[in-house]
């Protein structure tokens, strides 16, 4: 029934509605996935090795693939993804073999981009697939001249010509039936390192993140998981890192053999990051995982795979921050390369910083005897870091005044500090106030309240450094961990742009989101139906939606935020990209 409040002009409204609350299975991946097709990839590898009673009750194996799969049909060439994009996905070849171009190549074949075709979209492609089983996979290949890529928006495919010419030019590896690919951006939720191409006509199962992180329960799932890692993933990665471009494969090989997979800190570090900001910087520091510690002796190349890191050095009784690495960037390659100019121990360099983990890091390590061995005799000697002619100390002693590596940045210590201390390196797009010039008009908020239903998505406040005022903006992180939680996948990342967004169609209200933003930046609104009333579960209580900040993106310009700014005041800075920082603060005469 519904409740009705009478308004002041006296007129009546209906003030609540009663809806059903939404729940976690009412939003699968496939809403037109028959029970027939489940039944028949129980039957399949990995699925039909698994331990059916290691799965929780509440989230059994059979309703992971109802909900968190999806069936791709690929015709050859079909291109399923693009390097670059972001997607929530991994994907398990069921049938036929998808190949994984290192390169971009449609981007480098770009010249070649023949016309726009529909094809069916995947809720049409899925009401034939009990078809399409019963003709099994013995059907004639379709053959086409050119690959495709879907526009999901639009149903349709772009495609390129000359598939033996890309096959040949480019250097790629394959994934054949039973092989899972794309796994580690899902699970990173970072961009993908490759494009993937049907090489012959495939059946592909997509698994979203969600089922993706519970089929994790399955001791065969993790080491077919691991498996794949070591044998096609790191040797990918460990190519696509310039420093080893012309590492032989033989040499490669020994490399990959060697190479450690470490880990530190916690992937849900969010949980304790406000009691910690409370901390002094000394026992932050100390409570932060250390990868390798100044002054100790220089045993291996470290790769940062993602998260961030601190670089610091000691200062008196602490330590003062020099840079923060992030994906890709090395530690360790400095002191290793002059060790290996330098053979005599004594004049053997240590480790010349620390490296610390910043909430969580995913690491390789490379032993210095594999990298004097099988990396350094292939890098030319300008890509190599410069001399260290006149160090310091010698191994074992103290770090005094060593140098300090040139390509780090040279911000200001303490700005450094604030935004390792509040995490705001993780920032693609944070929103930053020079409060020198801002008049309080709050022209901002106004704009962007008039954009988004009369509801503006930031708050003028929050953490300050000097001038510098960092609004309460979604920053649209490097590593978004609000997306961790969720259990629908309606908070994800945009697949071309990265921008994080709220698909409000597939948002329960759980409020996993907005508990693991670390910096408050997501609010939830209580929600209304087409009239305006408010909508409220069987006991009253609202239905809840998550809101924030999405850069007003389709707006075709600026946020609107600070396009409204009168007096210049506001501005939309990547927090990871030290240089551009440095070059803003320039601009501005700091």
């Amino acid at each position: 029934m519904l409740s009705t409040v009478p308004r002041l002009e006296g007129v009546w409204m209906n003030s609540s509605i009663a809806v059903a609350r939404p729940q976690r299975w009412d939003h699968p991946l496939d809403p037109t996935l028959a029970p027939q097709i489940v039944a028949w990839l129980l039957k399949e590898p990995p699925f039909c090795q698994m331990d059916v009673s290691s799965f929780a009750s509440y989230a059994p194996l059979p309703d992971i693939l109802k909900n968190d799969a999806r069936l791709h049909k690929l015709a050859t060439g079909d291109v399923l993804f693009q390097k670059g994009q972001y997607g929530g996905s991994a994907y398990l070849v069921l049938r036929g073999t998808v190949r994984m171009f290192l390169a971009d190549a449609l981007a480098a074949a770009g010249n070649e981009l023949g016309t726009v075709q529909a094809r069916p979209t995947a809720s049409a492609q899925g009401r034939h697939w009990l078809a399409w089983f019963s003709k099994q996979t013995s059907d004639a290949k379709v053959k086409r001249p050119v690959m495709g890529l879907r526009d999901r928006g639009h149903g349709a495919r772009v495609f390129l010509q000359d598939i033996p010419g890309i096959l040949d030019q480019y250097q790629s590896t394959t994934a054949n039936a039973g092989e899972l690919f794309g796994e580690m951006a899902a699970v990173t939720r970072t961009a993908r390192e490759f494009t993937a191409v049907a090489q012959s006509d495939c059946l592909v199962l997509e698994i979203r993140w969600q089922g993706l992180k519970l089929l994790r329960q399955s001791p065969e799932f993790r080491t077919m998981l691991d498996q794949r890692y070591r044998s096609r993933v790191l040797k990918d990665h460990l190519r696509e890192t310039p420093l080893m471009t012309n590492v032989p494969d033989d040499d490669l090989d020994q490399v990959i053999a060697a190479t450690r997979l470490e880990s530190f800190g916690d992937m849900e570090w969010y949980a304790d990051f406000r009691d910690q900001s409370q901390q002094s910087a000394t026992d932050r520091i100390a409570r932060e995982p250390l990868i390798a510690d100044e002054g100790t002796y220089a045993a291996g190349l470290w790769i940062l795979r993602g998260g961030f890191a601190r670089l610091s050095r000691r200062q008196g009784a602490g330590h003062r921050t020099l840079a923060y690495l992030g994906k890709g960037q090395l530690f360790g390659l400095r002191e290793l390369a002059h060790n290996w100019r330098e053979p005599s121990e004594q004049t053997s360099l240590p480790f010349q910083e620390s490296l610390r983990a910043i909430g969580y890091v995913d690491a390789l390590c490379i032993p210095k005897q594999i990298v004097f061995r099988h990396i350094l005799p292939y890098v030319a000697a300008h890509d190599l870091p410069t001399r260290i002619n006149a160090p310091s100390y010698r191994f074992g002693q103290p770090v005094l005044d060593a140098p300090i590596d040139k390509s780090q940045s040279h911000l200001d210590t303490g700005l450094l500090e604030f935004l390792v201390e509040k995490r705001l390196m993780n920032g693609r797009a944070a929103m930053v106030i020079d409060t020198n010039r801002c008049t309080r008009c709050d022209d901002c908020v106004k704009a962007c309240a008039a954009t988004h239903n009369d509801t503006p998505l930031f708050e003028r406040r929050g953490a300050q450094y000097g001038p510098w005022l960092f609004a309460q903006a979604c920053m649209h992180c490097e590593d978004p961990v609000c997306m961790i939680g969720c259990p629908t996948g309606a908070i994800h990342r945009e697949e071309s742009t990265g921008l994080v967004q709220i698909n409000s169609n597939s948002c329960i209200g759980c409020k996993a989101c907005a508990e693991s933003c670390p910096y408050d930046n997501i609010r939830m609104l209580e929600t209304t139906d087409q009239r305006g009333r408010k909508q409220v579960d069987k006991q009253g209580l609202p239905i809840l939606q998550a809101s924030k900040c999405d850069l007003c993106q389709g707006s075709g310009g600026r946020p609107a935020c600070q396009s409204a700014c009168p007096h210049d005041a506001l501005v939309r800075i990547d927090m990871s990209d030290l240089k551009g920082i440095q070059a803003w603060l320039q601009s501005k005469g700091d």
